[in-house]
């Protein structure tokens, strides 16, 4: 597990997916009025470690914990957490079956543009079920799995295979375009390298090639 303080109150960390076979990326946020997590994965090979911190912070903290889960295939540990802190986990209208079916539970459900805990909004993405999270506090872009870390640095789109049919690469970046009227500082992706500056320029050169 590799934990990284983006700033006061935001973390990013990662873990090997064991059904992926991959190191992916979650995010922890401490808002003034709860605790945030995004797609959480509790790393298998550092648990102890893992819960030994979170419940550390939710102590410290006293806050309600909330996990936003981006897209269905990033539901990941939000069994465990939410069960663990009794936190309210909360899924895209359009993912809520799907996700339920993996985490036993979702409490609430949000539509793109809703307000969620923490000040954190959703954006939709050309994948119905799939949004893109901004945390204003922190000028940062959260995605699931449309976005992601390109090799060497910066982003890229997601392979024109993990998209609906009939959704092109050209539909899912005219759906993203929103995400160019953001002051983005990050954006913490999920597969690859996080964007830790300038993250509007780097969404700029995948979103308007």
């Amino acid at each position: 597990m590799d934990v990284q303080e983006l700033a006061d109150g935001l973390w990013r960390w990662t873990g090997f997916h064991s059904e992926w076979k991959e190191v992916v990326g979650s995010v922890y946020y401490e808002s003034p009025d709860a605790i945030v997590l995004i797609d959480p994965l509790v790393p298998p090979a550092d648990a102890d470690r893992f819960w030994k911190a979170l419940d550390r912070d939710v102590k410290r903290l006293d806050k309600p914990v909330h996990v936003l889960i981006t897209v269905f295939w990033h539901t990941r540990s939000t069994r465990e957490v939410g069960e663990r802190y009794g936190g309210r986990v909360w899924a895209p209208s359009r993912g809520r079956q799907a996700i339920e079916r993996r985490a036993g539970h979702v409490t609430d459900v949000f539509r793109p543009a809703d307000s969620l805990p923490g000040g954190v909004v959703p954006l939709a993405t050309a994948r119905a079920a799939e949004v893109v999270f901004w945390i204003p506090e922190h000028r940062s872009v959260v995605p699931g799995d449309v976005i992601l870390g390109g090799e060497g640095g910066g982003l890229r789109l997601c392979p024109p295979s993990w998209l609906p049919q009939g959704v092109s690469q050209a539909k899912l970046r005219e759906s993203l375009q929103p995400l160019l009227d953001l002051p983005a500082q990050r954006v913490l992706v999920s597969h690859g390298e996080p964007v830790l500056a300038r993250g509007r320029a780097a969404l700029e050169r995948i979103l308007e090639g």
